[in-house]
């Protein structure tokens, strides 16, 4: 039997993330069904969700090892290799893992980026931020597009829970409570993560909340 040792992958930046970032999906949701008043609720959430997705992709690129793009986004031939194998080359996400990242993050991204734009076809006093910018109607296509790209994206979270589930029952690996206590079993011999310092997540977030607040103070 391979012998294993508890290590930290997921540092407290990329954990406060992944949880925030489903709370705000869930409040958007529940918001943005409800309607009326509670919609200026569903744009602050919306803004807020703007500033994680930068700060993770800021992260990303500067981060802590497990949280690096470079770290767990591998080709074809990685993929590839970890589903024969089942060995994946990171301590963190597992090669298919690492794309479902990317891909929430582009659909993130799509989602803030048409909800900018969208209007509030009952009473109009909720519009995005930049919907007065274009005319009424495309404003109101936009919203659609915002309300189905919303919808992919609860499914891709539904089929993530699913995998979740799947390794856990599968494989008998628990890939929810690393992301809860930040630490995980690793092969004795597998490197540690290094972890980037707490300062430069401050510095980081600080950022993203100065580019969205000042996108949006120069574009509205």
């Amino acid at each position: 039997m391979m012998e294993e040792r508890e290590v930290t992958v997921w540092d407290v930046p990329t954990r406060l993330f992944h949880w925030t970032m489903v709370l705000l999906l869930a409040v958007m949701a529940a918001t943005g069904k409800i309607g009326g008043g509670w919609l200026a609720l569903h744009l602050r959430c919306g803004e807020a969700l703007a500033v994680l997705v930068l700060f993770r992709l800021l992260w990303g690129v500067i981060g802590s090892q497990s949280a690096r793009f470079a770290d767990f986004v591998g080709g074809p031939s990685t993929v590839l290799r970890y589903l024969r194998s089942g060995d994946a080359p990171s301590a963190g996400h597992n090669p298919l893992g690492g794309w479902m990242v990317l891909v929430l993050l582009a659909l993130l991204g799509g989602q803030i980026s048409s909800g900018l734009f969208a209007a509030d076809v009952d009473s109009y006093l909720f519009d995005g931020p930049l919907a007065h910018r274009i005319a009424p109607a495309l404003a109101e296509a936009v919203t659609g597009w915002h309300k189905r790209l919303f919808n992919l994206l609860l499914l891709l979270s539904l089929l993530h829970v699913v995998a979740i589930a799947g390794y856990r029952v599968l494989k008998k690996q628990n890939l929810l409570l690393p992301m809860v206590t930040g630490r995980k079993r690793v092969p004795a011999a597998a490197g540690v993560p290094f972890l980037a310092s707490w300062r430069l997540a401050l510095a980081s977030l600080l950022l993203a909340v100065l580019l969205v607040v000042g996108a949006l103070l120069a574009l509205g």
